[in-house]
């Protein structure tokens, strides 16, 4: 059996497409959709118009041509030529010039609905409602099925499994979408819950067109329930987005703003319930130092604690007077010891010893041979006593 592998078929048709002339330069009418810039510079789109759509990329090197920045709604004239993608096996037109015509139906309507809407005061940020910081109950407007939903639930359970989740089925697009989403705001908004999430996940300005009509704008208006809108992705607005009290790039962004996490307060708890036990502990040490310094003072000044100073001052006193007077004693008698031992030197019975006599005249010392003569009476003093003499013979030296 013959066969042909799934390149080898991509690779005729794309050889089919490059033979073509007229698919080789072509310029083609339509209005932008699901613009989305790549981080490498490409830049992809779809061409639509009442009959369908094309896909189609400009690439890097082609983008330092355009003069505007491709947004969703405008209606452009592209040059390029069409061409298989070998790898998806899908034809997209390679855009080498874009120019811009205008805006296309829808972003039209988008705008003079805007215009009409603020001038009635419905986008008023001093309408917009606070968003309860803990809420218990959640109401849900978004389509049963689908991403939008699963993140809801995915990142409320992560957050705080305790919040409930109360979701109102609606349409999210096609006919009807709008009444279905504009009925889910007001029964949820009757309930009376603490919030409610308007989500939808990405898509398209048609595919998100049910958040741009009026019913849905003035339900979310007149509802008296806070509401967070989650419609599509960061570039994509919506003017449900305009009259919410809180607008979320993501369905999983609004269920990060509505559903505080319950492990962050409880942390945040235990952190001020940790700094009030350090701060009461600081103050009572505070305290008990005050109170002891003052305990102290009221006990320098009682008659009491005087008196014992008295009493340590007058022990004091008397010691110091007491070792005064002994140190004085010392050196008294110690001088005094001195002085004896000097006199007793000076006395002259100290030298009355080995022979020698103390001879006296009268009162006084004999010093001298001339003061003596014959038949005078003397005084000598010898060692044990004294004796009288008379002289008998004066000898004096040669």
């Amino acid at each position: 059996m013959k066969y042909y592998t799934v390149g080898q078929i991509n690779q005729y048709i794309k050889n089919v497409l490059s033979q073509d002339y007229f698919l080789k330069k072509l310029v083609v009418r339509g209005e932008l959709s699901n613009v989305k810039y790549h981080s490498l510079g490409h830049i992809y789109f779809s061409l639509k118009d009442e009959t369908g759509s094309i896909p189609a990329v400009m690439f890097k090197g082609n983008t330092g041509n355009l003069k505007f920045k491709l947004e969703n709604g405008k209606s452009v004239f592209v040059s390029g030529y069409v061409d298989v993608f070998e790898r998806d096996g899908k034809y997209q037109f390679y855009a080498r010039e874009i120019i811009e015509e205008g805006m296309g139906d829808l972003a039209k309507r988008f705008e003079e609905l805007k215009a009409k809407l603020n001038e009635e005061g419905l986008f008023d940020p001093d309408h917009r409602k606070a968003i309860p910081p803990y809420p218990k109950n959640i109401g849900v407007v978004s389509a049963s099925t689908g991403a939008a939903i699963q993140d809801i639930i995915n990142v409320s359970r992560r957050r705080n499994p305790y919040v409930q989740l109360i979701l109102c089925p609606a349409k999210v697009q096609g006919e009807g979408a709008a009444e279905s989403v504009a009925r889910g705001i007001k029964r949820l908004d009757e309930m009376g819950l603490d919030l409610i999430i308007v989500a939808r996940g990405g898509g398209s300005m048609e595919d998100l067109w049910a958040f741009n009509e009026e019913a849905v704008v003035r339900a979310i208006y007149d509802a008296k329930t806070p509401i967070i809108t989650g419609i599509g992705h960061e570039i994509d607005v919506t003017l449900a987005d305009y009259a919410a009290d809180k607008r979320a790039s993501t369905p999983s962004q609004a269920a990060e703003y509505a559903v505080f996490d319950v492990m962050t307060e409880v942390n945040l708890l235990r952190a001020k319930r940790l700094r009030i036990a350090q701060a009461m502990e600081l103050k009572l040490k505070t305290v008990r130092l005050k109170l002891m310094n003052k305990a102290n003072a009221i006990e320098a000044l009682s008659p009491e604690r005087r008196l014992r100073n008295r009493q340590q001052e007058l022990a004091s006193y008397y010691d110091r007077m007491r070792h005064a007077t002994e140190r004085k004693f010392d050196r008294m008698k110690n001088r005094l010891e001195v002085c004896t031992a000097k006199l007793d030197a000076l006395r002259p019975s100290a030298k009355l010893v080995g022979g020698f006599g103390y001879v006296e005249v009268g009162d006084e010392a004999l010093t001298d041979i001339d003061r003596v003569k014959k038949g005078d009476e003397l005084k000598v003093t010898v060692k044990g006593g004294s004796l009288k003499a008379v002289v008998s013979e004066v000898n004096r030296d040669e």
